[in-house]
């Protein structure tokens, strides 16, 4: 079947099938005649595999391991489940992240009246993350040279004693 046939039937965009091609993660397809690109039932269902693993999230470089343990149906199952359970926990702390950007959005949204008086709590906040930042970046660029003051000024005591 052509790429636009195996696009239709794995799912997966053809400019997809034709970036894994590009990336190594599927086989360069073979070519007709007239040089297009020719795939198997065999090859569209690696395609196949591919999307769902992406559809779960799977990176590219798990998704490549995982393919090369189901092509090599030898290997034990203890290395699939490793990555999946990395990738859960890699998700489960990104969840949190969400969450916590959630609650932080509603915190403004609800602290925000909404109303056409020219001070917006949503900007004050936003505004006093920027001056907070700042002052903590200052702080921590001067802790760091009186640091180094302080590491040179023991280095050349350790020097005379």
């Amino acid at each position: 079947m052509n790429i636009g046939e195996a696009s239709k039937s794995s799912g997966m965009s053809v400019q997809m099938i034709r970036y894994y091609e590009r990336v190594g993660l599927i086989a360069r397809a073979s070519r007709t005649a007239g040089g297009y690109r020719a795939y198997s039932e065999v090859d569209v269902n690696v395609l196949r595999f591919i999307r769902r693993a992406r559809d779960l999230g799977l990176p590219v470089s798990d998704i490549e391991r995982l393919l090369s343990m189901w092509r090599d149906r030898t290997q034990e199952c203890d290395e699939a489940r490793s990555i999946v359970k990395k990738h859960i926990e890699e998700l489960e702390n990104r969840l949190r992240d969400l969450q916590q950007m959630l609650f932080s959005l509603q915190a403004l949204l609800d602290g925000c009246p909404g109303d056409l008086h020219p001070e917006c709590p949503i900007l004050e906040d936003l505004a006093t993350h920027i001056e907070l930042e700042a002052r903590v970046s200052t702080a921590s660029l001067a802790r760091s040279v009186e640091g180094e003051s302080l590491v040179g000024q023991l280095s050349d005591c350790a020097k005379h004693t």
